[in-house]
């Protein structure tokens, strides 16, 4: 806080009641004069501090996050198409306005269905990729799904550089089901992939696309106790979609979970 200096200001002594009104006056503009020079010198701090409160009404503007890109608090059925090969399930297709790897032409375009009560998730920034576009040197989720009573969804894109070094490689080029999985296991579950967790390996030919299909049973996976996961190699990305649930929504969407791995395309 400023300090005035009193000694200059005050060069009279008021030593007593008696003095002249006249006094006073010159008192009281001595007074005014060396407060306003005072102030002048010390870079106005009372008309910072007004503007300061000028900006006040715009702080919740500039602080205010802006929420992630098309994550939806509804119904995925509300705004997405039914899927054409099963009616039952909406279809998901993802455009460069879904995440900044696909304007940043990262990753291809990807599509897959969902029931339509599955809700799109919001994607923490940190994880989003968001931060280290158009090059990263992590892996990052680029969107996730959710159901309470089914389980979730969520796209992993790692890149290429990380895996091998051989420039736009296909998932063959990477190395074996059981290799490309330990690098990208702890993608999968959200902590640890231990190799007996593997339960299952499959190999997958969609026109020029080869997808690696995989089976995991995760008893402790932040994921879920149930991890799917289907991943594919295109341009300078690995991209991993991983199905996971809990044992309740194991027991019951078994199938609908299965039937979702299975619609992934890149």
């Amino acid at each position: 806080m400023a300090t005035f200096p009193f000694t200059s200001i005050f060069p009279l002594t008021l030593s007593s009641s008696s003095s002249s009104s006249s006094s006073k006056v010159s008192t009281f503009h001595a007074f005014r004069a060396s407060t306003s020079e005072y102030v002048s010198s010390q870079h106005t701090p009372r008309r910072e501090f007004l503007k300061g409160l000028a900006l006040m009404p715009l702080l919740p503007l500039v602080l205010r996050e802006p929420p992630p890109s098309h994550a939806r608090e509804v119904e995925v059925g509300s705004f997405l198409p039914p899927s054409p090969s099963d009616p039952s399930f909406v279809l998901f297709t993802a455009s460069p306005k879904d995440t900044p790897a696909l304007r940043a032409g990262n990753v291809q375009p990807y599509k897959f269905i969902l029931p339509p009560t599955w809700k799109q998730a919001r994607v923490a920034n940190i994880l989003s990729g968001n931060y280290c576009q158009p090059k990263c040197a992590e892996p990052w989720v680029e969107v996730k799904f959710e159901d309470e009573k089914q389980g979730k969804v969520q796209v992993v894109a790692s890149p290429l550089i990380r895996l091998t070094n051989k420039p736009n490689a296909t998932i063959e080029d990477i190395g074996s089901p059981e290799k490309l999985i330990a690098s990208l296991g702890p993608f999968v579950t959200g902590n640890t992939l231990d190799p007996e967790e593997l339960l299952e390996t499959s190999v997958e030919k969609l026109g020029d696309q080869t997808y690696y299909k995989y089976v995991l049973e995760t008893p402790y996976a932040l994921t879920g106790t149930h991890n799917l996961a289907k991943a594919t190699a295109k341009g300078n990305t690995v991209v991993l979609f991983v199905v996971s649930a809990s044992d309740k929504q194991w027991q019951t969407s078994e199938e609908t979970l299965k039937a979702v791995l299975d619609s992934f395309q890149v």
